[in-house]
């Protein structure tokens, strides 16, 4: 496996946000971990990518337990896009693409021309060599994080992680985000595991689905296996159709409505 969760459990203080996660991740997967708000999708996230300790379980990145690895050593494997992150706001563009390049450089603050080929095939995969002599600062949201994902571009990564990448982008955004990273994983060998709200995204673009409530793995597997009726219900408290589109040959998730929740009388 590329990437392994076993017996994950993870907290903030006194409150357990994990319960025993299992998690594989193959090569050449386009991996979507999905659930609702506060379910411990980014906790999850953290945990994989060495950011937060946990209570219990192991995280193995190609067979190897990621706590023994140096951490230049999971970055030459691992790159990750964050939801959001503090960038200094003189930073030009090709600054903070630049940065991907450290796990690969043999002398810190020297680049080398492998370096600088890398850093320009990811502004031309990711549309953004327009913005290389802009402030990181007089971009918007959505420019930011597609030079986010070129910095990780840049970074030659064998795994990619992403915490929800089309959040702050349009819907041409949005598709050309998730189609490169799918024409990477077909072209490249890439490996991606993502956060992501968007069922339909998610169902449309992603290999398999994990699906989390409650801390725990309510569902694993093919979109077709995760995106059932009865899993959207106890997973998101909606009534929902799950259909399949014909055009895109994917699943069309449509929510009808929200359950009422049952109170009782004191």
């Amino acid at each position: 496996m590329m990437l392994r969760a076993i017996g994950i459990r993870a907290s903030y203080r006194d409150n357990v946000v994990l319960h025993g996660v299992d998690l594989d991740v193959a090569p050449g997967e386009f991996v979507g971990i999905i659930g609702s708000n506060g379910t411990g999708k980014t906790t999850l996230l953290k945990v994989l990518t060495g950011v937060k300790p946990t209570l219990d379980g192991t995280v193995e990145l190609e067979g190897r337990n990621m706590r023994g690895l140096p951490r230049r050593e999971i970055a030459a494997i691992m790159a990750v896009v964050p939801q959001s992150s503090f960038v200094p706001p003189l930073f030009t563009v090709e600054d903070v693409v630049s940065i991907g390049r450290y796990a690969r450089r043999e002398h810190r603050f020297q680049e080398s021309p492998a370096d600088r080929a890398a850093i320009e095939k990811a502004f031309v995969l990711t549309d953004t060599v327009r913005f290389r002599d802009r402030l990181i600062s007089e971009l918007s949201g959505g420019e930011r994080q597609e030079v986010l994902i070129a910095r990780a571009i840049a970074q030659e990564p064998k795994i990619l992680i992403l915490d929800e990448p089309t959040a702050n982008l349009d819907v041409r955004h949005q598709m050309k985000i998730l189609g490169l990273v799918r024409r990477l994983i077909g072209e490249k060998g890439l490996t991606a595991l993502m956060v992501i709200h968007d069922l339909n995204l998610a169902a449309r673009f992603c290999s398999r689905l994990v699906l989390l409530h409650e801390g725990t793995v309510l569902a694993k597997g093919t979109p077709e296996d995760v995106l059932t009726k009865q899993n959207l219900e106890l997973a998101y408290g909606v009534t929902s159709s799950v259909e399949r589109n014909a055009v895109l040959d994917a699943l069309q998730v449509t929510v009808i409505d929200c359950l009422q929740k049952n109170t009782k009388e004191s």
